[in-house]
Protein backbone atom coordinates (compact mmCIF):
# COMPACT_ATOMS: atom_id res chain seq x y z
CA UNK A 1 0.00 0.00 0.00
CA UNK A 2 1.52 2.89 -1.09
CA UNK A 3 -1.06 5.52 -1.48
CA UNK A 4 -3.31 4.09 1.72
CA UNK A 5 -6.19 3.22 -0.62
CA UNK A 6 -7.79 0.01 0.11
CA UNK A 7 -7.17 -3.07 -2.75
CA UNK A 8 -10.59 -3.36 -3.56
CA UNK A 9 -11.26 0.27 -4.60
CA UNK A 10 -8.39 0.52 -6.51
CA UNK A 11 -9.18 -2.27 -8.40
CA UNK A 12 -12.70 -1.76 -8.82
CA UNK A 13 -14.31 -1.13 -12.08
CA UNK A 14 -17.74 0.12 -12.41
CA UNK A 15 -20.27 -1.24 -13.75
CA UNK A 16 -21.13 0.02 -17.47
CA UNK A 17 -24.73 1.40 -17.29
CA UNK A 18 -27.51 -0.40 -19.41
CA UNK A 19 -29.96 2.23 -18.99
CA UNK A 20 -31.91 1.39 -22.27
CA UNK A 21 -34.94 -0.17 -21.21
CA UNK A 22 -35.04 2.90 -18.60
CA UNK A 23 -34.62 5.55 -21.09
CA UNK A 24 -37.08 3.99 -23.85
CA UNK A 25 -39.94 3.83 -20.97
CA UNK A 26 -39.47 6.78 -19.52
CA UNK A 27 -39.27 8.57 -23.42
CA UNK A 28 -42.75 6.50 -23.82
CA UNK A 29 -43.76 7.59 -20.69
CA UNK A 30 -43.29 11.43 -21.58
CA UNK A 31 -44.46 10.87 -24.91
CA UNK A 32 -47.97 9.74 -23.30
CA UNK A 33 -48.13 11.73 -20.49
CA UNK A 34 -46.91 15.52 -21.83
CA UNK A 35 -47.82 17.27 -18.60
CA UNK A 36 -45.89 14.73 -15.87
CA UNK A 37 -42.80 15.99 -15.10
CA UNK A 38 -39.23 14.17 -13.84
CA UNK A 39 -40.73 13.72 -10.08
CA UNK A 40 -44.56 12.11 -11.76
CA UNK A 41 -42.81 9.63 -14.04
CA UNK A 42 -40.04 8.16 -11.58
CA UNK A 43 -43.30 7.85 -9.48
CA UNK A 44 -44.82 5.31 -12.76
CA UNK A 45 -41.07 3.96 -13.37
CA UNK A 46 -40.87 2.96 -9.91
CA UNK A 47 -44.46 1.42 -9.98
CA UNK A 48 -43.15 -0.76 -12.95
CA UNK A 49 -39.77 -1.64 -11.13
CA UNK A 50 -37.81 0.05 -13.51
CA UNK A 51 -36.42 2.52 -11.40
CA UNK A 52 -35.32 2.85 -7.61
CA UNK A 53 -33.17 6.06 -7.22
CA UNK A 54 -35.22 9.73 -8.14
CA UNK A 55 -31.90 11.35 -9.11
CA UNK A 56 -31.27 8.54 -11.55
CA UNK A 57 -34.44 9.19 -13.34
CA UNK A 58 -33.84 13.18 -13.30
CA UNK A 59 -30.27 12.27 -15.14
CA UNK A 60 -31.60 10.41 -17.64
CA UNK A 61 -35.02 12.90 -18.03
CA UNK A 62 -32.81 16.06 -18.56
CA UNK A 63 -30.18 13.78 -20.57
CA UNK A 64 -32.71 12.89 -23.11
CA UNK A 65 -34.34 16.40 -23.41
CA UNK A 66 -37.65 15.92 -21.49
CA UNK A 67 -38.53 19.26 -20.07
CA UNK A 68 -41.85 20.82 -19.37
CA UNK A 69 -42.97 23.70 -21.70
CA UNK A 70 -43.40 26.92 -18.64
CA UNK A 71 -46.78 28.28 -18.40
CA UNK A 72 -46.96 31.45 -20.14
CA UNK A 73 -48.58 34.14 -18.69
CA UNK A 74 -52.05 34.81 -19.69
CA UNK A 75 -52.26 38.57 -21.09
CA UNK A 76 -54.58 41.05 -20.15
CA UNK A 77 -57.91 41.90 -21.97
CA UNK A 78 -57.71 40.84 -25.79
CA UNK A 79 -61.05 42.82 -26.68
CA UNK A 80 -61.02 46.52 -28.17
CA UNK A 81 -61.49 48.97 -25.23
CA UNK A 82 -64.03 51.51 -25.67
CA UNK A 83 -63.41 55.31 -25.39
CA UNK A 84 -65.10 56.67 -22.95
CA UNK A 85 -65.98 60.44 -23.66
CA UNK A 86 -65.16 63.08 -21.80
CA UNK A 87 -67.50 65.27 -19.45
CA UNK A 88 -68.47 68.60 -21.14
CA UNK A 89 -71.35 69.74 -18.62
CA UNK A 90 -71.40 69.17 -14.98
CA UNK A 91 -73.24 65.97 -12.96
CA UNK A 92 -72.47 63.57 -16.77
CA UNK A 93 -69.95 61.75 -15.36
CA UNK A 94 -69.29 60.49 -11.80
CA UNK A 95 -65.95 58.05 -11.17
CA UNK A 96 -65.83 55.90 -7.71
CA UNK A 97 -63.04 54.59 -5.83
CA UNK A 98 -62.27 52.79 -2.36
CA UNK A 99 -59.21 54.26 -1.04
CA UNK A 100 -57.96 52.25 2.28
CA UNK A 101 -55.24 53.63 4.87
CA UNK A 102 -54.75 53.19 8.74
CA UNK A 103 -54.44 55.41 11.64
CA UNK A 104 -51.27 56.22 14.13
CA UNK A 105 -52.66 53.24 15.80
CA UNK A 106 -52.86 50.67 12.97
CA UNK A 107 -56.22 50.50 12.58
CA UNK A 108 -57.44 50.27 9.03
CA UNK A 109 -60.44 52.27 7.67
CA UNK A 110 -61.84 52.71 4.17
CA UNK A 111 -63.50 55.50 2.03
CA UNK A 112 -65.75 55.41 -0.75
CA UNK A 113 -65.26 58.83 -3.05
CA UNK A 114 -67.23 59.96 -5.64
CA UNK A 115 -66.06 62.89 -8.07
CA UNK A 116 -67.63 64.64 -11.00
CA UNK A 117 -65.24 64.29 -13.37
CA UNK A 118 -66.20 67.35 -15.29
CA UNK A 119 -66.20 70.13 -11.78
CA UNK A 120 -63.60 67.84 -10.06
CA UNK A 121 -65.60 68.35 -6.80
CA UNK A 122 -66.38 65.10 -4.56
CA UNK A 123 -70.45 64.94 -4.37
CA UNK A 124 -69.90 61.89 -1.69
CA UNK A 125 -67.49 60.42 0.10
CA UNK A 126 -67.96 58.12 3.20
CA UNK A 127 -65.66 56.86 5.61
CA UNK A 128 -65.78 53.30 7.80
CA UNK A 129 -63.75 50.43 8.86
CA UNK A 130 -65.85 48.35 6.51
CA UNK A 131 -68.44 49.52 3.77
CA UNK A 132 -70.47 46.64 2.25
CA UNK A 133 -72.38 46.02 -0.72
CA UNK A 134 -75.66 47.72 0.55
CA UNK A 135 -73.99 50.54 2.03
CA UNK A 136 -72.42 51.71 -1.13
CA UNK A 137 -76.11 51.45 -2.95
CA UNK A 138 -77.39 53.65 -0.13
CA UNK A 139 -74.13 56.49 -0.89
CA UNK A 140 -75.42 56.01 -4.24
CA UNK A 141 -78.84 56.50 -3.69
CA UNK A 142 -78.86 59.44 -1.61
CA UNK A 143 -76.66 60.71 -4.23
CA UNK A 144 -79.05 60.21 -6.67
CA UNK A 145 -81.50 61.58 -4.80
CA UNK A 146 -79.63 64.86 -3.93
CA UNK A 147 -78.13 65.46 -7.03
CA UNK A 148 -79.81 63.19 -9.83
CA UNK A 149 -78.58 60.39 -11.68
CA UNK A 150 -75.83 61.03 -14.30
CA UNK A 151 -77.12 61.61 -17.65
CA UNK A 152 -74.73 60.02 -19.75
CA UNK A 153 -75.14 59.47 -23.91
CA UNK A 154 -72.93 56.61 -24.12
CA UNK A 155 -75.51 53.71 -22.61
Amino acid sequence: MLVNISVSAYRYRPKEDNDEVLRHRLRELAGQRKRFGSPRLHIMLKRENLVVNHKRTEKIYREEGLALRRKRRRKGAAGVRAVIPAAVRPNEQWSMDFVSDSTVTGRRFRALTIVDNYTRECPAIEVDTSLGGTRVVNVLERLAETRGVTRSNYN
